[in-house]
């Protein structure tokens, strides 16, 4: 196999191990490797950016809060809701 992903890799003008990467995530998501597919990770990432975002809504709630500026809550109310991203 590492002869055959040089030679894929030269002709694509890739690096050869960009080619066996591919060829291993091509074997997990067929079935034939155990491990994350791609469907997977792409949701993890998607969940990761979720947190992300949760967080800094979180935080911004906290500084809110913190400094009792409670008048401006119904302002950030608007802003945090998922369905206004």
């Amino acid at each position: 196999m590492g002869a055959a992903c040089e030679a894929v890799a030269r002709r694509e003008g890739v690096g050869k191990e960009s080619v066996r990467r591919w060829v291993g995530q091509e074997q997990i998501d067929t079935g034939q490797r155990q491990g994350t597919t791609s469907e997977e990770l792409a949701e993890i990432k998607k969940l990761k950016a979720k947190v992300r975002r949760l967080e800094e809504d979180n935080a911004i709630l906290k500084q809110a809060s913190s400094r009792r500026l409670t008048w401006l809550l119904p302002s950030f109310a608007g802003e945090l809701d998922p369905r206004n991203r």
